[in-house]
């Protein structure tokens, strides 16, 4: 054991080496906890990585990152890089939960950083950033090129001050995802068509390439859902780099699940009518079942079956998959988008079937019998929900059947252990909760159903304080080696009478 501690030892270490001679040839700024402040708190923008050098998305992120630190070195913009098992005071400081963590800086004040993990993407992301948040376009020729700078671009047409600071308000609130142009020329702005001051032109690269919107910019919240909504194409494939713009429009996502490019030609031809009939109301999105294929459980599909087609509600997880046994016609289609908009049509709930005995001192929960027993008022009950390839929840296994007689033997029923298996099960609206993770574990009160988080140690000797702490029920439970040591304290005072 110590030959291979000291093996990893001269490993590290001669990573590390070579981590510092490229950093010398890098044109990414390697910062410590001494230069931290003088390098980066006054600069007016700066991306840093907060990274760890065992991580392997840092290690994949490296290359993208320096062909970008080279590109932006020549536009001054300084890209760096934090150590965090060398610097660990510092990136607790900024809150580093997870590597790679990147944050945009300006002036000492810090955004995360939203864009992609490519060279380009970062470039491109970064020179948007040292873009005021509202430029000025003054020209023709000027606007031709602004229109071209990005994929989608908002331009205000105002010549009013109130507009102005409307907009640009606006503007940085959404600087992260989009540019935006002002126009106060009247002129200019009837060669675009448009006729009305206040007016907002969002020109994008793709389906009709612009829409309009005539009126005051005083509705931030309005003008915000208009330019997200818009800013979606009516049909794209769907991946991890554009989902989180998909998250922000906040609509629901009807997912085209396809295997093969004639299936996809096929099936955009049949939803590309509904994407604009139910635009601003749902995002459509093809995905590729080969890919993504095991995202189908999550949206209440099975895996293998394609095509597929399934509508979720990305706030709360709700799902409603179209039967996969219903062909995939604009008939059926019809049919099905009518009842789910109207509200006709409930959210799929998977569960597993109910378990025939279910007397074990840890109750096997279910979605079907979710309400009857994890919210049971008259129960206190301490649910885990775990997923069977998950290995903590492995390793809790055998404390939670520990804690599981205990509570049998020690509290006549008035508090319930439970498991589910999150992989096979949803957790109801009635739950209130969703899973990031696992295992997950909750405590809920009797009477109230008042839900608490479970944050603590796994130790069975923490479960037990926790619960004790917590019950609403006049429970007190105690280890075996409690009631050992108190039975022997008992019989030595017995013993000394």
């Amino acid at each position: 054991m110590v030959q291979k501690t000291f093996i990893w030892s001269a490993i590290v270490a001669t990573l590390g080496l070579a981590a510092n001679v490229m950093a010398e040839e890098s044109d990414v700024l390697t910062l410590t906890q001494k230069n931290f402040a003088t390098e980066v708190l006054d600069k007016d923008l700066m991306l840093v990585e907060f990274f760890a050098p065992w991580c392997g998305h840092c290690r994949a992120l490296a290359p993208e990152y320096e062909k970008a630190a080279t590109e932006l070195k020549a536009k001054d913009i300084p890209i760096a890089k934090v150590d965090c098992t060398e610097n660990q005071d510092l990136c607790q400081e900024y809150e580093v939960q997870g590597y790679p963590t990147l944050k945009v800086f300006r002036k000492g004040e810090t955004a995360d950083y939203q864009g992609p993990r490519k060279a380009d993407g970062i470039v491109n992301y970064m020179v948007k950033q040292s873009l005021p948040a509202l430029s000025e376009v003054a020209s023709a020729e000027n606007l031709a090129a602004f229109k071209q700078s990005d994929r989608v671009v908002v331009v205000g047409y105002a010549n009013d001050a109130a507009s102005k600071a409307a907009l640009e308000k606006i503007a940085s609130s959404l600087r992260e995802e989009y540019v935006f142009g002002i126009v106060s020329d009247e002129a200019l702005a009837k060669s675009e068509n448009v006729e009305k001051f206040p007016s907002l032109v969002l020109y994008k690269q793709f389906d009709e390439g612009r829409n309009d919107r005539v009126g005051a910019f005083d509705d931030q919240e309005a003008i915000e859902q208009f330019i997200k909504a818009n800013a979606m194409p009516l049909l794209d494939d769907v991946s991890p780099q554009n989902f989180k713009s998909y998250v922000d429009a906040g609509l629901p996502l009807a997912f085209i699940f396809t295997e093969s490019k004639e299936d996809s030609q096929k099936l955009t031809e049949v939803f590309l009518p509904f994407a604009q009939q139910y635009k601003g109301k749902i995002s459509f999105v093809r995905i590729d079942a080969n890919d993504f294929g095991p995202h189908a459980r999550n949206v209440g599909l099975k895996e293998g079956h394609w095509p597929a087609f399934a509508i979720q509600h990305l706030d709360d997880a709700s799902k409603f998959p179209l039967d996969q046994s219903t062909e995939l016609t604009s008939e059926n289609v019809k049919d099905f988008l009518e009842k789910y908009i109207s509200g006709d049509m409930e959210p799929a709930i998977s569960s597993q079937d109910i378990p025939a005995t279910n007397d074990g001192p840890v109750k096997v929960v279910v979605a079907k019998q979710f309400n009857e027993i994890v919210l049971d008022k008259s129960k206190d009950v301490f649910l885990e929900v775990y997923a069977p390839w998950c290995g903590h929840c492995k390793n809790l296994a055998p404390t939670w059947d520990q804690l599981g007689q205990m509570a049998k033997e020690q509290t006549g029923g008035a508090l319930v252990i439970g498991k589910m298996d999150g992989t096979e099960n949803d957790i109801p609206k009635e739950g209130g909760f969703t899973v990031a993770g696992f295992p997950t574990l909750k405590f809920f009160k009797a009477e109230t159903n008042e839900m608490i988080d479970y944050h603590g140690d796994r130790s069975l000797d923490d479960l037990i304080q926790f619960i004790n702490l917590h019950s609403s029920q006049p429970i007190s439970l105690s280890s075996t080696a409690d009631q050992d040591a108190t039975k022997d304290d008992a019989d030595l005072d017995h013993d000394e009478l």
